[in-house]
């Protein structure tokens, strides 16, 4: 008998959870696997340009907890977080309209981290959550590992509805409302502040808890900045409120944080211990020296001003790159605009024939809870330079109309 018979003879090991197999990856890191290529024109990932880190200011900021601090830099933190990166966050938070202390703040491994811990500590298999229609990705597969039934939240260009929001809670009796509700992932659309008091106004009334996800509020453009629903007082004793620094100082440290009421924000730190016991002390101790020592409001404004031409290059390119009878939105900051091709078009199915042409989007379907829009796509206008947007539309509207001319194949049969 040869060692291979030998080998698939033996007794399987026993399957992975059910959960595995019903949370597939994100397709979002499968298109960025495919593309990684240099030449590629990459509208589909979310990544902040590179160039514009302040890699000098966060060099020097490790450099001085490495030499001055390096003993504490190196060992084992409590697992709510450095007191000096909680009390900088909580200025900051309450400079912003919401008054925080650094008690109310957990630091996290990143926000989806303060995601995942949130989903850990509320929901239990079969339990019900409310999402914005179409949904930040990395959401749907936190709340479906947890084996949470999502239900979307109907809207419409400029967010979710409170009505159908009312009408939802009464019926379905979610457990929470998930919400990017500032430049939003994938439309990068901004709810109204008169949406966001109703929404506080129905979790007050019926029992909800708000998750209220900003990881791009800062990078504003142009308009008047919207007050969190956190801020709300209707909203004080159920709403969580998450941020981070990936897209204002660098994704790479992964640092983030969540700001919730005293029980829960206990119980994310149980779950938080069972996962990693606290987030990297050196990381967070350079964080608390960058704040302190460089000006990241400064900062944060040079790069949203660098979005905002990059954003303005993409609109300009639109209108020749997207077939007749496309719609798109303007974002007034974040890092995603929203483009609806007619709807004939299938941008799963077309989105082959476009990397070929060493261009790439994210098909909008794998955004939506429930029955997606085929015809829709999001595009990250911050990654590459106008000039390189420039030609990167060039080539998507090239692959699109190329395409568009095979037949049937390249369009939606539903």
């Amino acid at each position: 008998m040869t060692s291979t018979a030998r080998v698939s003879s033996r007794p399987q090991p026993p399957a992975f959870a059910a959960r595995v197999a019903s949370t597939g990856g994100s397709p979002v890191r499968d298109i960025l696997a495919v593309t990684e290529r240099p030449e590629v024109v990459n509208f589909a990932g979310g990544l902040p340009a590179p160039e514009l880190f302040d890699a000098e200011g966060v060099a020097a900021a490790f450099g001085a907890v490495l030499s001055e601090t390096s003993q504490r830099a190196l060992q084992y933190a409590t697992t709510e977080g450095e007191p000096a990166l909680r009390a900088a966050l909580a200025d900051r938070t309450t400079e912003r309209g919401l008054a925080t202390g650094p008690d109310d703040l957990l630091v996290t491994t990143g926000s989806q981290q303060a995601l995942s811990l949130i989903a850990t500590a509320l929901l239990e298999p079969g339990d019900t959550v409310l999402v914005e229609n179409p949904c930040y990705l990395a959401a749907l597969q936190v709340f479906g590992f947890a084996g949470a039934r999502i239900v979307p939240v109907p809207g419409d260009g400029d967010g979710l509805d409170p009505e159908a929001l009312e009408e939802l809670v009464a019926r379905e009796r979610p457990k929470l409302l998930y919400t990017v509700p500032t430049f939003q992932n994938p439309t990068g659309r901004t709810l109204p502040a008169g949406r966001r008091a109703a929404i506080a106004r129905v979790a007050a009334r019926l029992g909800l808890w708000i998750v209220e996800d900003d990881p791009y509020g800062e990078l504003r453009f142009e308009g008047e900045r919207v007050p969190w629903i956190a801020a709300h007082e209707d909203a004080g004793d159920r709403a969580v409120l998450l941020g981070s620094f990936s897209k204002v100082m660098a994704p790479g440290l992964r640092l983030g944080w969540l700001r919730a009421p005293a029980a829960l924000r206990r119980a994310c730190a149980v779950a938080k211990q069972a996962a990693d016991l606290h987030t990297p002390t050196v990381n967070q101790l350079a964080a608390a020296r960058y704040l302190a020592d460089r000006d990241l409001d400064a900062h944060v404004a040079r790069v949203a001003a660098a979005y905002r031409e990059r954003r303005d290059a993409l609109l300009a390119g639109l209108p020749d790159a997207l077939p007749e009878g496309s719609s798109w939105n303007r974002p007034e900051g974040g890092m995603f605009l929203w483009a609806r091709l007619p709807e004939t078009y299938d941008t799963t199915a077309l989105l082959p024939q476009v990397v070929r042409r060493d261009v790439a989007y994210v098909p909008g379907a794998p955004f939506y809870a429930a029955t997606p829009e085929t015809s829709t796509m999001r595009l990250c206008f911050v990654t590459h330079t106008p000039e390189e947007i420039a030609e990167g539309l060039r080539r998507l509207g090239e692959g699109l109309r190329r395409a568009s001319r095979a037949g049937e194949p390249f369009r939606s049969q539903h």
